[in-house]
């Protein structure tokens, strides 16, 4: 971490920090500054709910599709007079489940190709140094 690195900055990487060590960086995904917005009305000033997220999505062995996540997903705004307590926790799930449905898109729009080529040349190195590469033992 830079010695000089501002308080938002060092909040940040901190936060990448712990991800690494709770989850690795094996086909897991840290993702910042994310919005999900759900609308209730056709009212653009009325009717909506917007969540910011950020966390570690997870995928499978393939990098192919999403398997879960550590996510935290916090009420940002509102403009829902009668949203009640319930809804925003049954919203944040909701929020938590499109991330993930987003990603598996993300995944699908990208090359898969060059994800699979990189697993195939890991699994070649680890083959040829006995089954070791690096510190992924």
């Amino acid at each position: 971490m830079p010695l000089d690195a501002s308080p938002v900055y060092r909040a940040r990487l901190e936060k990448m920090q712990r991800a690494v060590a709770a989850h690795g960086t094996r086909n897991a995904y840290y993702l910042t500054d994310g919005g999900c917005t759900f609308r209730f009305t056709n009212d653009p000033a009325v009717g909506w709910v917007r969540f910011r997220f950020e966390g570690t999505v997870l995928t499978d062995d393939a990098d192919a599709r999403t398997i879960g996540g550590d996510i935290e997903v916090v009420l940002d705004q509102e403009t829902c007079d009668w949203l009640t307590q319930p809804a925003v926790e049954w919203l944040r799930l909701a929020a938590k489940h499109a991330v993930e449905v987003e990603f598996d898109r993300y995944i699908a729009a990208g090359d898969l190709s060059r994800a699979l080529d990189r697993l195939a040349r890991e699994q070649a190195a680890s083959d040829a140094a006995g089954g070791y590469l690096g510190m992924n033992l």
